[in-house]
C-alpha cells in the first residue's frame, strides 16, 4: 500500500511518521448531525508523493544562505532541514547567539559572519532566505538581487510602501525569482480552501473576517533579554541600519516589533497572515481601497509605539474583509468566509464547511399582524405551489493536514523547486507587496484617525 509520508523534526533528529491511504477517506455529516464531531478528512500533499517517488531528492540541489538567524530565521533553517534539496553553505547574524543558535538549528557546522555581503559574494551560492528586522529588508534583498540571487524574504515584505515599491522593481529588472515568506499560501488546506471558493459551492460572499489573538508576553513580543547582551555580542550601529540613530537598547533589538522604527506591529506581525491567506483563498491579489482602524495601547503599554489591539476594516473588490488582533485574550486565529450557501471556516490546520439551510419555507414572523383567515390562505397557497421534497441533509465538510505538517517546509520547498526549474512561485513580489501594502494601511489609519485611501495612480496611502 502507497504510503505518504512526513518528516517530523524532533530534538532527536528526523523521524518519519505514516499516513496510509485509508486515512484519506471523506467523512461528512448531515446537518442535523451537527453538535456531533465532524471528523476531518486528510489532506494529502504533492510534497508527500515527491518524496515517495524520490523525486524531491534527486532534484537538483539549491545552495542558499540565511542572512539572519534569530527566531524566526532557526525556524527556517529547521523546515529546510525538511527539504532535500536545499543545502545551507552559510549563515549571517548580528548577534553572536544567533550565529551560534543557526547552526544548532541547521544541524550541523556551516560559516558564519556579521556582514551578508561577504555571503553575497560566493559565486556558489543560488539563494537567499531574509529573516531580519522589517526596517532592512529593503537593503539586504536589493543587494541580494543585485549579487545575482533569488531571494526568500519574510512577511511583511516591506517597511513602508516606498521600500516595497524598490523591492518589486528591483525583483522585475533583475529577473530573479522572489518569495515572500507567508507560509499559508502553501498550506494544503488553504489550497483546498481557495478550491472550493473557486468552485462557487459557497455562494456569494462579501464578508470574510479574520483575527489572531495572544495573552502573553511572548505573544506581545516582550521577549527575555539574554544576559550576554551588549555592545560587544550585537553589532548595534548595523542593526539600525538606515533607522533614527540611538544608544545601545537591547529592548529594542529584540523587541523589534513594537517600535516603528524597525516594525510593522501587529498588523505586520499577525495581519499579514490573515490578509495572504485571504488573497490566496479569494485569489483578490490587489491592494483594498480603503482601510479602517480602530484599537488601544492598554495591556502592553510599556514604552512601545504599536497598539495592542488593532481592528480594522478593509475594502476588496465585493468583499469587505474584517481583520483584528487582541494581545490580551487568546481566541485563536480563525479566518471565516460567510457565503451565501455555506461558511468557510479555517482554524489553524482545519478547515470546516458547513451548508447554509437555503430550502424554501413560509412566511413566519411577519404572519403574526395578519388575521387569522389571510394567514390560513397564504400558508394553504404556499404549500400548494411548494409541495413537500424528500429531505435534504447539508453536508458538513471538514478537512484537515497531516499530523506534523509543516507549511513552512512546504512553502520553502515551493521556493527551492521554482529556482530548479525557473518557474513561478506561488507568492511573488506583487502578491507580497499587496499584502504588505493592507498592512501599512491599517497602521496609517490607526495612527492618523482617518480612513485611509489607496491611490493607485500615485502609489500612495492618503487620508
Amino acid at each position: 500500500m502507497l504510503k505518504a509520508r512526513i518528516a517530523l523534526h524532533t530534538k532527536k533528529g528526523l523521524t518519519m511518521q505514516s499516513i496510509t491511504r485509508r486515512d484519506f477517506v471523506r467523512l461528512g455529516a448531515g446537518a442535523a448531525a451537527l453538535s456531533a464531531a465532524v471528523r476531518p478528512t486528510v489532506l494529502e500533499t504533492v510534497a508527500f508523493a515527491a518524496q515517495e517517488a524520490g523525486g524531491a531528492a534527486s532534484g537538483p540541489k539549491v545552495r542558499f544562505v540565511s542572512i539572519g538567524t534569530g527566531i524566526r530565521g532557526c525556524d527556517l533553517l529547521r523546515a529546510a532541514q525538511l527539504v532535500p534539496n536545499g543545502v545551507l553553505v552559510g549563515t549571517a547574524d548580528l548577534y553572536d547567539m544567533h550565529q551560534q543558535a543557526g547552526k544548532e538549528a541547521w544541524g550541523a557546522d556551516v560559516p558564519t559572519t556579521r556582514d551578508y555581503h561577504l555571503l553575497l559574494d560566493r559565486k556558489d551560492v543560488d539563494a537567499v532566505l531574509v529573516a531580519v528586522p522589517d526596517h532592512q529588508h529593503r537593503r539586504v534583498v536589493l543587494d541580494a538581487v543585485a549579487a545575482g540571487k533569488d531571494v526568500y524574504c519574510e512577511k511583511p515584505m516591506s517597511h513602508n510602501v516606498a521600500d516595497g515599491q524598490a523591492m518589486v522593481e528591483a525583483v522585475s529588472a533583475g529577473k530573479r525569482i522572489f518569495q515572500a515568506g507567508s507560509q499559508r499560501v502553501s498550506n494544503i488546506v488553504y489550497k483546498k480552501a481557495a478550491e472550493i471558493y473557486a468552485s462557487g459551492r459557497l455562494g456569494e460572499v462579501h464578508l470574510v473576517e479574520g483575527h489572531s489573538d495572544r495573552n502573553s508576553p511572548s505573544g506581545a513580543w516582550v521577549y527575555p533579554i539574554p544576559p550576554d547582551a551588549n555592545e560587544q555580542t550585537i553589532d548595534w550601529n548595523a542593526f539600525l541600519g538606515d533607522a533614527p540613530k540611538r544608544p545601545f537598547d537591547a529592548a529594542r533589538f529584540f523587541r523589534w516589533r513594537c517600535f516603528a522604527d524597525y516594525g510593522e506591529g501587529v498588523a505586520g506581525d499577525l495581519f499579514v497572515h490573515l490578509l495572504s491567506g485571504f488573497q490566496c483563498i479569494s485569489a483578490i491579489n490587489t491592494v483594498p481601497t480603503r482601510a479602517y482602524s480602530t484599537g488601544s495601547l492598554t495591556h502592553f503599554n510599556d514604552g512601545r509605539d504599536f497598539p495592542d489591539l488593532l481592528a480594522t476594516l478593509y475594502d476588496y473588490p465585493g468583499v469587505t474583509l474584517s481583520l483584528h488582533c487582541n494581545q490580551n485574550n487568546e481566541a485563536g486565529e480563525p479566518i471565516i468566509f460567510y457565503g451565501s450557501q455555506a461558511t468557510m471556516v479555517i482554524n489553524g490546520n482545519t478547515l470546516t464547511v458547513t451548508p447554509q439551510d437555503t430550502s424554501p419555507r413560509p412566511e413566519g414572523y411577519s404572519l403574526n399582524g395578519w388575521t387569522a383567515a389571510a394567514k390560513q390562505r397564504y400558508l394553504d397557497e404556499w404549500h400548494a405551489a411548494n409541495p413537500p421534497q424528500p429531505p435534504k441533509l447539508a453536508a458538513v465538510e471538514s478537512y484537515t493536514a497531516p499530523q506534523g505538517y509543516n507549511d513552512t517546509a512546504e512553502h520553502i520547498a515551493n521556493f527551492f523547486n521554482a529556482i530548479a526549474k525557473r518557474e513561478h512561485v506561488v507568492e511573488d513580489e506583487v502578491f507580497g507587496n499587496n499584502a504588505a501594502i493592507a498592512c501599512h494601511m491599517a497602521n496609517h489609519s490607526y495612527f492618523h484617525r482617518s480612513v485611509a485611501q489607496w491611490d493607485a495612480a500615485t502609489q500612495t496611502i492618503n487620508g
